[in-house]
């Protein structure tokens, strides 16, 4: 995916006993893809660079996570970089993490994913007074952040904001009802915009992983 995003072709003998175990959900490798016309599905040529996948299954918790990953890249359009996303991703599966802290930086993973959609928040700053401090609540149909003085009159109709989205916090400062809260915003987002135009369910071990981190 680096400089290529996410890209479709066909790889020869894919389901071979030599080169199944390469083609491994949570494997890196190196693709070299040939057509004879740029729009041309194409074919790949393989090399494993760094498995993973043994180690994922004796996991469960990165298990679940990778197939999340994996999920969620299928959401991006083909042939558009996403380099600071697959990134996010590679320090998701590799970097040792506590449940907390992979929670956190999943749902930050989450609302970095909304932006390269196309679907950003505008969290940092009220939509009604234009203010960047004290903002507290999202709302569900624009996407518009608030102060808790602006939200106070449509509060049961807003979405909490976790601070931590907007202003540096450590692991340690941020609760799991601010965790909460911050997979309660990306879903709703997700479905809005996402699952229900596209008519495809959410991925089913999105709730399984967060019973494992929360």
């Amino acid at each position: 995916m680096f400089n290529k995003g996410r890209h479709l072709g066909l790889v020869r003998g894919g389901r071979s006993a030599k080169k199944s175990p390469i083609l491994q959900q949570g494997n890196s490798v190196k693709l070299e893809w040939r057509a004879r016309l740029e729009d041309h599905l194409g074919v790949y040529n393989i090399e494993l660079i760094k498995p993973r996948a043994a180690e994922l299954i004796a996991d469960k918790k990165r298990l679940y996570l990778s197939a999340l990953l994996c999920e969620y890249l299928r959401l991006l359009p083909e042939r558009y970089t996403h380099d600071e996303l697959l990134g996010g991703v590679l320090n998701l599966l590799d970097e040792e993490q506590s449940e907390h802290e992979l929670a956190i930086e999943l749902a930050k993973f989450e609302l970095r994913l909304l932006e390269e959609l196309g679907f950003g928040l505008d969290i940092f700053s009220c939509a009604l007074s234009g203010e960047t401090e004290g903002l507290s609540h999202v709302s569900p149909r624009t996407g518009r952040a608030v102060t808790l003085r602006e939200a106070k009159p449509y509060i049961d109709k807003l979405l909490p904001l976790p601070d931590f989205f907007t202003t540096p916090k450590t692991h340690t400062e941020i609760s799991k009802n601010d965790i909460k809260n911050a997979f309660k915003l990306t879903q709703h987002f997700f479905s809005m915009h996402i699952y229900l135009p596209r008519q495809i369910n959410p991925p089913s071990n999105h709730e399984n992983l967060l019973k494992i981190l929360l």
